[in-house]
């Protein structure tokens, strides 16, 4: 695992965000530097007034008067402008992220379906939610601390040697110190965190894994051996994690707190000695001390943010991976205008592969006319599917052509070749919302009078006007409160208010039962009619009728043409056929 980050270059990103708020960023800093100003101004007061007032003990009640109220205002302000500062950097970070993580969703939703094939998804949930959140708090807190104390830092030198030259010109001593401590914590949490954070993405991803497949894993008595695995990734993230603590544990608190003690001692020492040969003024060493401490306070707050640093800049760099992913979906490549008005389909020569090495299609070769139903059939890993993910664009094939109606697949607009090509999944699914809303797919354009039509055509009405709320029924998640049947007709409902010119059929009516079925295959005849139909079936008997079927092996097709034509060959379909009809487990 390989855990080298470059710091400078994901920060330099990050603050990159930031550049569309510059205004907000602006008066952020400004009212940081006021606040800073104003905490930095009182302990000075203090020693006008130790010196001045008390030492000689005279008390003009103006004068004095005067000094607890600009002593009273610095502080009210400070603690004023301090909220100020604090809510707008808020607000920037909050509006940084919701871009950040807007950006990356967009992107993720372009990117090709190859990259989710290889990418579980509960590691991209965690990008998108745990590391963006993570990333907020540099906005929020590291940065604006970062920047405070370094005013804060630069601020209480001045007033350092504005009480004692020598010895602020000593305190610099200091400076390099606390930049080695912050050097050694940062070379080692790096790493630990890193660490750490693709552990909780792997658990993200078993938590995603076994959840969606809950039913399985009961099934087949899974859940120890789960459990186990769950566990084991939560002991390795748990010592992780205290790898963290103990690191933070001596460097965060521990050493700049005995630091901090030994400076003051010091000074004490460095006091008293000097009082024995000159008069030393209580208030410079009430103030001098009150400012050794404030140099302190800023890189406590230092430390104690860099590990949110820490976890912000490894949280940053995979959320960029993601950003810097380069595989978007395959578009339009050929300029031109095209469009699909009679959906004639031809596959010329065609291969493909999904890693570049090894070809599922073989040189495919058919034609599929306007009207016509083609049927593919084969053993599971014949290629049948990666047909049809290559004509619906979802992969890009290696060589021959596809045309509809005479034009290149690479030519269509996106928008054309979804309008007009209908997809119909073996695993239907449905999004949260209404009924209605799952048919017209939330598209407005679409009117309630024709999701009705679309229903009935393909006999869905019937189920879903026993439903209490009808059209306006809500939908769970994945259409769990509802049948495969019944999911199936909604996906198909959801095909037809389009009124696609290809139809595509993956295995359609796999799961639906045989009552339903029947509904489905008259809805089928009716939808296939004056339209391209596309069809991947285990069940022969429901593609006895296409105009052409396609018997695939290993990526190529051996055998092609009606069904009782390639009965009479005596080949590979009538085997498939006979073993289906003497009521034997079909091949797939």
């Amino acid at each position: 695992m390989n855990h080298d980050i470059n710091e400078k270059a994901v920060l330099r990103r990050l603050l990159g965000f930031v550049k569309p708020f510059k205004k907000q960023v602006l008066v952020a800093f400004l009212l940081l530097l006021v606040t800073t100003g104003a905490k930095l101004g009182g302990p000075y007061l203090v020693k006008i007034f130790i010196d001045n007032y008390v030492a000689v003990g005279n008390y003009p009640v103006q004068e004095v008067a005067l000094l607890f109220g600009v002593y009273l205002l610095l502080h009210t302000t400070g603690i004023v402008v301090d909220y100020l500062q604090a809510f707008e950097f808020q607000k920037i970070a909050l509006k940084v992220i919701q871009r950040l993580r807007i950006d990356v969703f967009r992107h993720v939703m372009h990117l090709r379906l190859g990259y989710f094939d290889r990418t579980p998804a509960g590691v991209l949930v965690s990008r998108i939610t745990n590391d963006t959140e993570a990333i907020k708090e540099l906005y929020i807190g590291v940065l604006s601390t970062f920047v405070q104390s370094g005013v804060q830092l630069i601020g209480t030198y001045i007033f350092l040697y504005l009480l004692e030259p020598r010895l602020a010109t000593i305190a610099l001593v200091l400076l390099p110190l606390f930049y080695f401590i912050i050097w050694i914590y940062r070379r080692y949490s790096t790493k630990y965190y890193a660490e750490v954070r693709d552990l909780l993405s792997k658990i993200n991803g078993q938590l995603n894994e076994s959840i969606n497949g809950m039913a399985i894993i009961q099934q087949f008595r899974q859940e120890k051996r789960l459990m186990a695995e769950f566990e084991e990734t939560n002991i390795a993230h748990q010592n992780g994690r205290y790898k963290n603590l103990k690191l933070d544990s001596w460097l965060l608190r521990p050493i700049i707190e005995l630091m901090l003690a030994l400076t003051i001692a010091s000074l004490i020492t460095y006091f008293g000695v000097l009082s024995f040969s000159q008069t030393v003024q209580v208030g410079v060493v009430y103030a001098f001390i009150s400012y050794m401490e404030r140099i302190f306070q800023p890189v406590q707050q230092i430390m104690q943010r860099l590990s949110e640093f820490q976890q912000a800049i490894v949280s940053a760099d995979r959320v960029f991976k993601v950003l810097d992913t380069d595989e978007p979906e395959p578009a339009k490549t050929i300029a031109g205008d095209a469009d699909i008005t009679e959906g004639h389909i031809i596959f010329d020569n065609v291969r493909f592969s999904y890693d570049g090495e090894k070809e599922v299609l073989k040189g495919i070769s058919f034609e599929a006319k306007k009207g016509q139903t083609v049927a593919l059939v084969g053993q599971t890993g014949s290629g049948k599917s990666s047909i049809i993910n290559i004509l619906m664009r979802f992969y890009s094939y290696q060589s021959g052509r596809i045309l509809i109606d005479g034009q290149p697949l690479e030519q269509l607009p996106e928008d054309e070749l979804r309008r007009h090509v209908g997809l119909v999944l073996q695993d239907s699914f449905l999004f949260t919302g209404s009924v209605a809303d799952n048919i017209r797919l939330f598209d407005p354009s679409i009117p309630f009078k024709k999701v009705e039509e679309a229903a009935r055509f393909v006999q869905a009405d019937g189920f879903i006007n026993q439903l209490d709320e009808q059209y306006d029924s809500p939908v769970a998640e994945r259409g769990a409160t509802f049948s495969a049947g019944e999911r199936q007709l909604v996906s198909f409902a959801r095909t037809m208010a389009r009124d696609p010119k290809v139809l595509i059929l993956d295995e359609a009516t796999s799961s639906i039962d045989t009552e339903t079925e029947e509904k489905v295959q008259v809805a089928l005849k009716r939808m296939r009619q004056g339209r391209t139909t596309i069809a991947i079936a285990h069940r022969l008997s429901t593609i006895q009728d296409a105009d052409l079927i396609l018997v695939l092996h290993q990526g190529e097709v051996v055998e092609q043409g009606n069904h009782q034509t390639l009965i009479e060959k005596n080949g590979l379909y009538k085997k498939m056929y006979e073993l289906q009809s003497g009521h034997v487990s079909s091949v797939s």
